[in-house]
This record gives C-alpha cells, sequence and structure tokens, in this order.
C-alpha cells in the first residue's frame, strides 16, 4: 500500500470510530435436540417428511439430496426436494420447491413450520443444513405477509437438530429489521 492510500485509510477509519454512536449486537436462539425420538410427535412427523423427500431429489450435478417439508395451518404437509438443472440458476432449491407450492395449493393460509434435512452421495452430513440466503428470504416473506414466525427445523442426514422459532433467526438483519 503506498503512503497516500496508507494516509487515507487511516482517514477513513479515524472518521468511522468518531461517528459510531453505539454499538448494537444480535443474538439469535434456538433449540438443540440430540435425537429425532426428542422431537415432538408433530416436528418427528414433519422431518421424516422432509428426509424422505430427499431422496426424490433430481441432483446429479451435486449429488447433494435436499429434503423439505411445509406444515400449513391446515393441517397439511407439502414437500419439495432440490432440482437441478445443467443451466445451474435454472434449479431450485428444496425450501422454494415446499413452500411456492404450499402457497400455491394452500393461497392466503399460514405456514407454520418448514423442516429442512439433506445427504450426499458423497460425504457425510452429519450437522444441520440451513437454507440458502434465497430461501431464507423467502420463507421471511411468508412470515412477514401472515405477521406470524415460521418455525424451521433444521437436520443433516445425522447428527443434532436445530429448531429454530423464527425465519428471523436465520435472517436477523431482512430488511424490515431496520425500519
Amino acid at each position: 500500500m503506498n503512503r497516500f492510500n496508507l494516509q487515507r485509510y487511516e482517514k477513513i477509519l479515524y472518521l468511522c470510530k468518531k461517528f459510531v454512536v453505539m454499538q448494537q449486537n444480535i443474538s439469535i436462539s434456538y433449540d438443540v435436540f440430540e435425537h429425532l425420538e426428542d422431537l415432538s410427535p408433530d416436528d418427528r412427523n414433519l422431518l421424516n417428511a422432509a428426509t424422505k423427500a430427499a431422496k426424490g431429489a433430481y441432483a446429479p450435478y451435486s449429488k447433494f439430496h435436499v429434503g423439505s417439508a411445509v406444515l400449513v395451518e391446515t393441517g397439511d404437509i407439502i414437500v419439495g426436494n432440490n432440482q437441478e438443472n445443467l443451466a445451474y440458476p435454472s434449479g431450485l432449491c428444496a425450501e422454494r420447491v415446499a413452500a411456492f407450492s404450499a402457497s400455491a395449493l394452500h393461497p392466503k393460509k399460514r405456514l407454520m413450520a418448514i423442516a429442512i434435512t439433506a445427504f450426499s452421495e458423497d460425504f457425510e452430513t452429519d450437522k444441520p443444513i440451513a437454507p440458502c440466503g434465497a430461501c431464507r428470504q423467502a420463507l421471511i416473506e411468508y412470515e412477514i405477509r401472515d405477521n406470524q414466525p415460521i418455525r424451521c427445523i433444521l437436520r443433516g442426514s445425522s447428527g443434532p437438530i436445530f429448531v429454530f422459532h423464527s425465519m428471523h433467526d436465520l435472517l436477523p438483519l431482512q430488511g424490515n429489521f431496520l425500519s
């Protein structure tokens, strides 16, 4: 870094520190369950539906099979799985497949919970699998629409199960957070 850039950098740092009014912290909370049997029967049923859906994923390129199951307020469970395509952005994640299907089949009905799980043909998935940013945003849209949280249950093919009580815990700085 030349002298001019270093001086400029130091000035920017000084200005940033000078105008910081208050530092904020963000915290999230979630429950951890060690075994499937520790979940409520409804959560276990939803996670089992997601596991079954993962087996039907179309994942010839990544060999990473994701399954998702959405519980609608009607009591119906709508499943989805990842659908890959050689034209990469044309595929769709399991979470959005399930959420969009649930919303299309049950317009204006609340999405209560979503379970997401995955397995790979190439490696062990022994930690919970979290949704990508696009899926987090899509699910938060339903929380905002319904003014109610959506529970999110995450698991790999084995290992612990994480239960988030709102999608905002997975995307805390979503647009409405700052307004």
